[in-house]
């Protein structure tokens, strides 16, 4: 159990269960080692946690704001435009899906600068052909998805349905202002707007 918490502590990515049997043996149970290693942990400000595919050790969501408030992390930050973000969920809830298919989802073209940068932030990657007419690539989210999300597997997504009723996705735009529909705020419309999204 020490040599399992001993690697998840170091590591700084998640550790899949291949490299956790690698040092305590094939004959031991990963899943039972985790679970001891979490009871142990009930009363600190951190945890394992299932991420990608692996375990990895994070910080306790309750700690998030005297994470936020410290001067004393220098990791860079995820930092998404708000049309990064929407477009970035339209991938990961349709996967795979070309930037046409995104189009369509949004109800506006999504700009190549938009795929780019979210590419740069290895949030997706490119993924099969589409069999449509011109075979255009396909958009998937990546493991630093998952691992920037807290997500084990693309199943930890939350509830699309839910999200919707509670007005945190938008399917569509307001036309004359080119704000989603229950969003507060938002730029000016005029063609395209700075984030990457045009009418």
């Amino acid at each position: 159990m020490n040599r399992v918490e001993a690697v998840l502590f170091a590591a700084p990515q998640p550790v899949e269960r291949l490299e956790l049997a690698r040092i305590v043996g094939r004959d031991a149970s990963i899943d039972l080692l985790v679970e001891d290693i979490r009871a142990d942990l009930q009363r600190k400000s951190y945890d394992v946690v299932s991420v990608a595919g692996g375990w990895q050790m994070r910080t306790r969501p309750a700690y998030a704001s005297v994470i936020e408030a410290s001067a004393a992390l220098t990791e860079r930050r995820l930092d998404l435009t708000r049309n990064e973000a929407m477009v970035l969920a339209s991938i990961a809830y349709h996967q795979p899906v070309t930037r046409g298919g995104v189009a369509d989802i949004l109800g506006r073209d999504v700009w190549r600068d938009v795929i780019g940068a979210l590419r740069d932030k290895d949030m997706i990657t490119a993924g099969p052909r589409s069999p449509t007419p011109g075979a255009p690539f396909t958009y998937v989210t990546t493991k630093g998805f998952l691992k920037h999300f807290g997500l084990d597997t693309l199943r930890d997504l939350p509830d699309l349905e839910a999200l919707e009723d509670a007005g945190l996705m938008y399917g569509h735009f307001d036309a004359a202002s080119g704000i989603p529909i229950g969003a507060a705020g938002g730029e000016e419309a005029d063609g395209q707007d700075e984030e990457g999204l045009s009418e």
